[in-house]
Order: C-alpha cells, then structure tokens, then sequence
C-alpha cells in the first residue's frame, strides 16, 4: 500500500490491510454457514456459530484503532473524511453477516428443498458483491486507476442478487409453494431480504469509494 495518504506510517497501512482481511473473511463465513444451513448441515452450522461473531469483534476492534490512527498518521487530511466513512459503512457489513446468522440460529426458518439452489445462488452473489467491495478498497490505497473495475463488478453481483431475491419471492408466493403457511412465506420473505441487503450495502459503499477515487485524481 503507497504512502501517499498516510505518510510513513506503516502501522496505519497494516492496520487497514488487517481489518479488510476480516471483511474479507467475515463475507466467506457468511457464506459457508448459509450454505451449510440451506443444505440443512445443522450441527456444523451450529457447531461454527460463533466464528462469525469473533470476526465482528475483531473487526469493531481494529475500526476503533483505525479511526485513532488516521488522524495521527493521515497526510492528506482532506482525505480522512473519505476514508473514515468508508471505514465505518464497511463494518455494517459485517455487522449485517452476524445478525443473518444468529437470527437463523434462532428462527430455524425450514427452507425447501425446491427453493435451495436459488438460496444458494442469492447467498454466492450478496457474497462476491462483498468481496468485489473489499477489492475496491484495497484498489483505493494501492492501484487507485483499478477501483472503477472493481466497482462495476459490485454492481453486477448486486443486480444478480436482486434477481435472485425477486425469483425467490415470486416462487414463495406462487402457486409452486401453495401448501407452505403464510407465516413461513413470510419468514422466508425477511431472510431473503436480510441475505440480499448485503449487497446493497456492498453496492452503496462502493460508490462512496468510486467518488473518493475521484477526489483523489483531482
């Protein structure tokens, strides 16, 4: 990562690189726990239930130190502002992974056998939209000319899971699934929604690095 926005602090550069590997990691735990469940994998699911809530920790954590340090080390202050909103938006995120998990914990919504490969396909791109963020970030601080490719492709994976949210609500609601209890229709309908707000979160932050991005060329 260049110095251009941070000076000579290699701490500040090491402390950001480390809190994005736990975005990072936080949306591949995210995936694998809800694709453990959808595939009704239940005693893993379980057994794995706390691994995304020591990412969050972990990640509140570093976001504390981060804010500390960009005001002791940031050399272009006119930058900081930019970089502490990114920072802040991004850990929603893996605040909204952990909320995902622990309310399935709880709820146990039964998921069809029917509708799992659509699940399945909405948990992967709510995911890659993360990833593609975390990508975005890493371009902002090291290859500033490479954010906007990382970007469209946040946007590609949000509109995917768009996609995926409306197929699944219209199945649920269909005939295709007439013998399931209204309360559990709904049920499904708020999961879905929580899964795919993900990437709508992903997509919203990426802008934010898209028009710092700018900022920075000017």
């Amino acid at each position: 990562m260049p110095h251009i926005l941070f000076g000579r602090s290699r701490e500040l550069e090491i402390e950001i690189t480390e809190y994005l590997d736990l975005v990072n990691r936080g949306a591949l735990t995210f995936k694998r726990d809800l694709k453990r469940y959808i595939q009704k994998d239940f005693n893993l699911f379980e057994e794995s239930l706390t691994d995304i809530k020591k990412i969050e920790n972990n990640a509140d954590e570093h976001q504390k130190d981060i804010k500390y340090k960009l005001y002791k080390y940031m050399l272009i202050p006119e930058s900081r502002a930019d970089v502490l909103n990114i920072i802040e938006e991004i850990d929603t995120i893996t605040d909204l992974a952990k909320e995902v998990i622990y309310e399935i914990s709880i709820e146990k919504p039964v998921i069809p056998e029917e509708l799992e490969s659509d699940f399945l396909e909405l948990v992967e791109n709510s995911s890659e939209a993360v990833d593609m963020l975390v990508k975005s970030v890493r371009a902002f601080f090291e290859e500033i000319s490479q954010v906007n490719d990382y970007v469209n492709k946040v946007h590609f994976y949000e509109h995917q899971a768009d996609k995926n949210e409306e197929r699944l609500k219209r199945k649920i609601f269909s005939d295709q699934c007439k013998e399931i209890d209204i309360a559990y229709k709904l049920q499904l309908r708020y999961f879905i929604e929580e899964i795919a707000a993900l990437s709508d979160q992903a997509e919203m932050v990426s802008e934010d690095v898209s028009v710092a991005a700018v900022k920075r060329r000017i």
